[in-house]
């Protein structure tokens, strides 16, 4: 069982930054790939990125290609989400979810685990 927790959310201004972060629990988080979707009002839980196990690989979706960077720290249980040059669209409750690595990996049902969100707000 792996449980998740975010932070890092709040409201921000057009273009600036903001770094999320999600503590996982338990001795198995170096075998999780570790993701993170955003759900916006209204709308459906959309994949922003993965990635892999040792870190070496990660998949963005375009939207946020180039202004988002995910990293993690296997030794800390952490994962982050370092969101540069924000946008209005930007503003979503970002989850933070850990599975087993698919080439599916942009389906929500890829992972097991989510945490329970944290609300990012970007106003122009």
């Amino acid at each position: 069982q792996v449980q998740l927790v975010e932070s890092g959310g709040r409201s921000v201004q057009a273009g600036d930054s903001l770094r999320l972060s999600c503590a996982a629990s338990g001795r198995t988080f170096s075998r999780y790939a570790m993701a993170w979707f955003r759900q916006a009002p209204g709308k459906e839980r959309d994949f922003v990125v993965v990635i892999t196990p040792s870190g070496v690989s990660t998949y963005y979706t375009d939207s946020v290609k180039g202004r988002f960077t995910i990293s993690r720290d296997n030794a800390k249980n952490t994962v982050y989400l370092q969101m540069n040059s924000l946008k209005p669209e930007d503003t979503a409750i970002y989850y933070c979810a850990a599975g087993y690595y698919s080439s599916n990996y942009y389906f929500s049902n890829s992972y097991d685990y989510w945490g329970q969100g944290t609300q990012v707000t970007v106003s122009s």
